[in-house]
C-alpha cells in the first residue's frame, strides 16, 4: 500500500474518532438530562461510527499488497477520492440524527402548564392567615399565606380561581390554584433577597368576569434587622408584645404603664433615632418616661442598639419614614 493509500485508510478513522468524541462531548449532557430518546440518539452516533470504521476496514483489507498509485489510482484521486453512495451514507445518517436529536432536545422542554379551568366563582377574597409574616431574606416565610374565596352570602366558594402575584424578587409556590372544598387555597411565599415590607396581591374573577383583589403585606428582614428580631425575642418582647407565646408569658398585663409595642408607628414614629438610643441605653427615665423601662447600655453593644432601632423601624405601622427624606407617591 502507498503512502497515500495509507493515508486515505487512516484520515477517515481520525476523523470519524474526533467526531464521535465532539458529539458526544457536545449532546452526551442534554440527552442524559432529557432522557431515554437522547441516550438511543448517542447510541446510534456509536453505530454510525462503527459503521465507518468498518467500512474503512474493508477498504483496507481489498486493497492487494503492493499496488502502486498507477494500478490502485492516480496519486490525485487518492489525495482527494471521489465520495460514493456508500461512502457518503454514514456521515448523512449521522447528520440527520443530529437533526433529529436536536428536534427531540426542544421538544423534550418543559412547556408551559395548562391553564386552570375554574369551576366556581366568588365576590370577595379574605386572608385567612399568613398575612403580616416577619421573616429573614432569602428564605420561605414561616407559614404559607392563605386566602378564601367567599360569594355574596359569606359561603366558601370551591373551584375558584386565585392568582398570586408580588414585586420583583417574590416568588410563589404554587404561583396560582382552585380553591379546596372549603374555599382556600394557600401558598408558600418567598420574600427575596432584599429587606423591607412587600405588598403582595391576591386575585379572583366573579362570574361577570370582574376582578376582585386583595392586598397583604409581608415583612423580610436584613442582616441588621435580624439582630435586632432576636434581640427582641430576647429582651424586650416580654414586656412590649402583650400577646403571649407557647415560648414566652407576656407581662404587659402586669404592668402599671404600658409600654408602647415595637409596631406602634403613631408613638415610636415621633421618636427620632438619637431619642430610641437614650432610652434603650439608660433607661425610661433619660426621657422622663417610666422606670420600669430598664437600661440596657451595659448590656447591648452600640451594634446591638443600631440594630434594635432598624427591625422597630421596618415593623412600624403605619410605616416609618425617616425625616428629611422624599418618598414617592404610589
Amino acid at each position: 500500500m502507498t503512502r497515500a493509500g495509507s493515508e486515505q485508510t487512516v484520515r477517515p478513522q481520525r476523523l470519524n474518532s474526533l467526531l464521535k468524541n465532539s458529539v458526544a462531548r457536545r449532546f452526551a449532557p442534554a440527552a442524559a438530562k432529557a432522557g431515554t430518546e437522547n441516550k438511543e440518539f448517542i447510541a446510534a452516533v456509536n453505530r454510525c461510527a462503527t459503521q465507518t470504521q468498518d467500512q474503512n476496514r474493508v477498504f483496507q483489507q481489498s486493497a492487494k499488497p503492493g499496488e502502486t498509485q498507477s494500478s490502485c489510482r492516480s496519486a490525485e484521486a487518492l489525495r482527494h477520492p471521489k465520495p460514493d453512495a456508500t461512502t457518503l451514507r454514514p456521515w448523512g445518517t449521522l447528520f440527520a440524527l443530529t437533526l433529529i436529536f436536536i428536534g427531540t432536545a426542544c421538544t423534550n422542554k418543559q412547556g408551559p402548564a395548562s391553564a386552570l379551568k375554574p369551576v366556581g366563582f366568588g365576590s370577595a377574597l379574605v386572608e385567612s392567615s399568613g398575612g403580616k409574616q416577619i421573616g429573614p431574606t432569602g428564605m420561605v416565610l414561616a407559614d404559607p399565606l392563605v386566602v378564601q374565596v367567599n360569594d355574596e352570602q359569606g359561603t366558601a366558594v370551591a373551584g375558584a380561581l386565585v392568582d398570586f402575584s408580588g414585586p420583583a424578587g417574590v416568588s410563589f409556590d404554587p404561583p396560582s390554584g382552585l380553591t379546596d372544598s372549603s374555599g382556600q387555597l394557600s401558598t408558600n411565599v418567598d420574600l427575596g433577597g432584599m429587606a423591607g415590607r412587600y405588598q403582595l396581591s391576591a386575585c379572583t374573577s366573579t362570574k361577570a368576569q370582574k376582578s376582585v383583589e386583595l392586598k397583604i403585606e409581608e415583612i423580610a428582614l436584613g442582616y441588621q434587622q435580624q439582630i435586632g428580631f432576636q434581640l427582641d425575642k430576647k429582651y424586650c418582647a416580654r414586656c412590649h408584645n402583650p400577646e403571649s407565646t407557647a415560648e414566652r408569658v407576656s407581662n404587659y398585663d402586669n404592668l402599671e404603664v404600658k409600654p408602647h409595642p415595637f409596631a406602634e408607628g403613631d408613638t415610636l414614629n415621633k421618636m427620632s433615632d438619637a431619642d430610641l438610643i437614650a432610652i434603650i441605653s439608660h433607661g425610661g427615665p433619660a426621657l422622663s418616661k417610666s422606670a420600669l423601662m430598664p437600661p440596657y447600655g451595659y448590656t447591648l453593644s452600640k451594634i446591638e442598639i443600631e440594630g434594635l432601632i432598624a427591625y422597630i423601624r421596618l415593623i412600624s405601622d403605619p410605616p416609618y419614614h425617616a425625616a428629611g427624606m422624599v418618598y414617592a407617591q404610589k
